[in-house]
């Protein structure tokens, strides 16, 4: 199958190549949870996660980058008020556009080409990539907008972590890396430009160093066989039980033990 901007996200293009955020809907992050049974149902296009704010935000942004933020607002009325003005979010959204904008070395970073598509294959699975800003022979970079650059979350057993591990950009960086070392011979560097959605919004480049891209590819590893069986329907899926999916989908059968309340402590 050859992907276009078009028919990138159709339920085809999942079904033959894995993604990255197909990898996390299976496998999951520190920072969100996984579900098989979710991941195969967004797959087969019967489940569509609800559409958070926060995704919107930096979905509006990713849009301005790519020279398509004028399709979509056509696309998402709810972006504003009843008046026709931007809702308060969204004003932020044009904040942080403006912040990028006027610093001349983060626009370096975003001057690369926009969304290049790239597949490969990786541990016996077929790949697809969406590049926020390509420049060849010199760098992979990828827009992130968040709440904070620099703030670290508590993951037990390990303490604090950076953002970037804790939500799996780490393993975005790794996969991307290979594909394009695939397609063009260069092993290029992985940047995240990040902006934050704070009153004063910060930005910074920070480079995923390679050490930290291994270390994610062991991950991949490990997890691809098991999620091709699942795509393949050899294996069953575990259901989270946690997850809006799960709840959606729970049919009652039994009734479950006071320690099945605790059981995930």
């Amino acid at each position: 199958m050859q992907l276009t901007s078009e028919n990138y996200y159709s339920r085809e293009a999942n079904r033959e190549y894995m993604s990255v955020s197909q990898f996390k809907d299976f496998v999951g992050t520190y920072g969100r949870l996984g579900c098989e049974f979710t991941a195969l149902e967004k797959i087969e296009e019967r489940w569509e996660d609800e559409k958070s704010t926060a995704l919107m935000v930096g979905s509006y942004v990713d849009s301005y980058f790519e020279g398509t933020l004028a399709k979509f607002k056509a696309e998402n009325p709810s972006l504003f008020k009843k008046d026709g003005g931007l809702k308060a979010e969204y004003v932020k959204a044009d904040e942080i556009i403006a912040r990028i904008e006027r610093d001349e070395y983060f626009m370096k970073y975003m001057s690369g080409q926009k969304q290049v598509i790239m597949t490969g294959e990786l541990f016996g699975a077929k790949w697809k990539i969406k590049i926020d800003s390509y420049i060849p022979d010199v760098a992979i970079v990828d827009l992130k907008v968040m709440s904070s650059i620099t703030e670290l979350k508590w993951v037990k057993d390990l303490g604090y972590l950076d953002f970037v591990r804790y939500w799996g950009y780490d393993i975005q960086g790794a996969i991307y890396q290979e594909i394009v070392r695939q397609n063009t011979g260069k092993k290029l560097p992985f940047y995240i430009a990040g902006a934050t959605k704070e009153k004063e919004p910060d930005i910074r480049i920070i480079h995923v160093t390679d050490n930290y891209l291994q270390e994610a590819l062991s991950v991949v590893e490990a997890n691809t066989p098991r999620i091709l069986s699942l795509k393949s329907g050899e294996l069953e899926p575990d259901r989270c039980e946690l997850c809006d999916c799960c709840r959606h989908t729970r049919v009652l059968t039994r009734p479950i033990s006071i320690m099945d309340l605790t059981a995930g402590i």
